[in-house]
């Protein structure tokens, strides 16, 4: 089975630019499906189709397209493939300071930087403001890189003013890097989605990066906001939900295949993750989905 590996992406706009602005289709697929966390706030609307949204340690099913702000250093996998039906995928991404250190501090500004906050837990807009918001995305295509500057800053005033979201990732995995960390905190990472069904030792993943158990512990609950022994679980967690939805194992058996070695304890962190058990989770989303 395929596994995912987080991976710092480097975006670097076109020379003369403060932001990337991209646009995908049937001819063009966005091919970063994969799991990743960047520096950079990041904004998508899918234009129709169903999909999945794995984001930090949350996982679920959007219908109808969607409109997504992903806040810096935020994990999270791609949102389209040749299955989600999507007509198109628009994604724009900039630094929290694109236009200066200070402006996001003047006073006309403030909606906005509150909203750069709040999409430190990742964003999903519905309703009027998706549609609305997503239409207005779309047609920056056609505009100067001025206006497309300009329309940047008027849709996250309008997404600022928007109560039409929820918060996908609300106390959940963040990354909180600094200079000369990512390769450590990448390094954990993918150590643990590739060994999840097995035990993990504090000692084992310390040694990994050259720390002593007691260092490790104190980095990573500063850089993650978690411990790592919660992080493993959820990452068990996300795991069996993407397990519940994509395969026909049964749950017993997707306790296992997701690491865990005692169903009861399973069950249990399961439902207190996802608010469901994971009959009722399982049966939730293919209600969705159909």
């Amino acid at each position: 089975m395929a596994q995912y590996k987080p991976t710092l992406e480097s975006i670097e706009p076109n020379f003369g630019h403060s932001f990337t602005y991209a646009r995908y289709d049937a001819y063009n697929h966005n091919e970063n499906i994969f799991w990743h966390y960047h520096p950079e706030i990041e904004l998508v609307y899918v234009n129709g189709g169903n999909g999945k949204r794995h984001i930090g340690s949350h996982v679920s099913y959007y219908k109808n397209g969607d409109l997504i702000l992903i806040g810096s250093n935020l994990p999270h996998c791609g949102f389209t493939d040749s299955l989600t039906g999507n007509r198109s995928e628009t994604v724009i991404q900039m630094k929290a300071d694109f236009l200066g250190d200070q402006f996001f501090s003047i006073p006309e500004m403030k909606q906005i930087a509150t909203l750069f906050e709040k999409a430190q837990g990742g964003m999903a807009f519905r309703g009027a403001s998706k549609d609305r918001i997503g239409a207005k995305i779309e047609a920056l295509q056609d505009e100067s890189e001025f206006n497309r500057l300009l329309g940047i800053l008027s849709i996250l005033n309008d997404l600022g003013q928007s109560d039409e979201f929820a918060i996908l990732n609300a106390n959940g995995l963040a990354i909180q890097t600094v200079a000369g960390d990512n390769d450590r905190i990448e390094k954990v990472f993918n150590y643990v989605h590739e060994h999840y069904r097995e035990e993990i030792s504090l000692e084992e993943i310390a040694g990994l990066v050259s720390m002593t158990p007691p260092s490790f512990c104190r980095y990573f609950k500063k850089t993650t906001n978690k411990t790592f022994v919660q992080f493993v679980n959820e990452c068990r967690l996300v795991q069996a939900s993407k397990l519940l939805t994509e395969q026909r194992l049964s749950i017993t058996d997707i306790c296992f295949e997701s690491g865990f070695n005692n169903f009861s304890h399973f069950a249990k962190s399961f439902k207190k993750f996802t608010g469901q058990t994971p009959s009722a989770y399982r049966g939730t989303l293919k209600r969705v989905l159909q």
